[in-house]
This record gives structure tokens, C-alpha cells and sequence, in this order.
């Protein structure tokens, strides 16, 4: 028997952060391809800064699902859940990851250069693609399998390894982004007042980073 539920806010959250920072950035390197952004230097490492911590992050967050959730769920929900599609989609993210993260050191090192932008916006469309697909089957498909075998001892298990090797400076600023404003009510709930310190520490950098990409 379960001793508690998993709360999947977290998740959900992390889920969100990644698609639309996929999505946005897809769209911003797009408008500098076709010239309706200006590429200035500043900006295009700035822009590379944030999609090496991006890529980074889905890749320990993908990591974290097979090293430690998909094994919590096969020994819990055994039959119940088929992963095979979901590991797949992990195998193909890799190859991608680490082509955004060249695309966006060539930017960086070619600003002026309209075809390092129109390659870097044409993988960050895959990769939006490709998570919405992925994400969209893994919350439907896994999310009610979490709900109905796994304690929430064990979830909080795969949180802490989520979180471990995270780079909260970055993660925790998107988290504020993306979550609605009852979403953030209950994750200072849950985290008590040291989420808001370490927020209001790591906010302004954040937001300054942001301020250059997108103006």
C-alpha cells in the first residue's frame, strides 16, 4: 500500500519550462535568421549561455527518468506501463541536444551570420516538436501509472534525483516563469522560506539574461 500520493507539481512544472523555452527560442533565433532581431554579440552569447544550462537540463532530466523512475515503475506497475516508446524518444534528444549546443557556440561566434541562426532555429523547431509529442504521451500515458503504484516515498526518491546535479540558479527562475501564480502558492508551501531566498538571489541575473535575449 501507498503511504502517501506523489505530488507531480514539480514535474508538471519542469515539463512546462522546457517546452516553451523550446518554443521560445525556436521563435527568437527564427526572427534573427530573417533579420527581425538584431544578432549583436551580447545577445548571441547570451543566447548560447542559456541553451548550453537548457540542453543540460532536459538531458539530466531524461537521465533521471531512466536511471531512476522508469525503474521505480517497472518494479511497481510491471505490466501496466510500456516505456519502450518514451526511452526511444531519450535516445533521439541526445544527437539533438548536443547539436543546439555547437549551433548556438557557432551563433555566439558568428553573430552576423544569418545561416548559423536559420540552423540553430530549424533544430530548436525539432526539439520543440519533439518534446511537446513526448511530453504530451509521457503525461498521459505515465503520469496516471505514478498516481495509482507509486508511494510517495518513492516519488519523492526520483525528485531528489531530479534535483541533484541540477543547476538551481537556472532552474528555479524558470520554474517562477512558467508556473501559475496557485502553482507557486503551493510550491512556497511546500518548500517553506528558503525557496524565496534563494529566488530573490538568483531572480536579477535571471531576468537580466532574459532582458538581452528577448528584449
Amino acid at each position: 500500500m501507498k503511504n502517501s500520493a506523489p505530488n507531480l507539481l514539480g514535474i508538471t512544472i519542469n515539463h512546462r519550462s522546457m517546452r516553451g523555452d523550446a518554443r521560445r527560442f525556436a521563435d527568437v533565433t527564427r526572427a534573427i535568421a530573417d533579420g527581425l532581431i538584431p544578432a549583436t554579440p551580447a545577445r548571441a552569447k547570451a543566447i548560447h549561455r542559456y541553451l548550453t544550462s537548457l540542453c543540460d537540463g532536459i538531458h539530466h532530466h531524461h537521465q533521471a527518468e531512466d536511471d531512476v523512475l522508469w525503474p521505480v515503475l517497472q518494479a511497481t506497475a510491471g505490466a501496466e506501463v510500456d516505456l519502450a516508446e518514451l526511452t526511444d524518444d531519450h535516445a533521439q534528444l541526445d544527437p539533438l541536444l548536443d547539436r543546439i549546443r555547437q549551433q548556438s557556440a557557432a551563433l555566439a561566434n558568428t553573430p552576423s551570420d544569418p545561416a548559423a541562426a536559420a540552423r540553430l532555429a530549424d533544430s530548436l523547431t525539432t526539439l520543440r516538436d519533439l518534446l511537446d509529442e513526448h511530453i504530451d504521451d509521457e503525461e498521459r500515458t505515465v503520469f496516471p501509472v505514478i498516481v495509482r503504484y507509486v508511494s510517495g516515498e518513492q516519488w519523492q526518491k526520483v525528485e531528489d534525483a531530479v534535483r541533484k546535479g541540477g543547476k538551481m540558479s537556472f532552474e528555479l527562475p524558470r520554474i517562477e516563469r512558467y508556473a501559475t501564480p496557485e502553482e507557486l502558492v503551493e510550491l512556497y508551501r511546500q518548500a517553506g522560506p528558503v525557496l524565496r531566498l534563494i529566488l530573490a538571489a538568483v531572480r536579477p541575473g535571471f531576468l537580466r539574461r532574459e532582458q538581452l535575449i528577448f528584449g
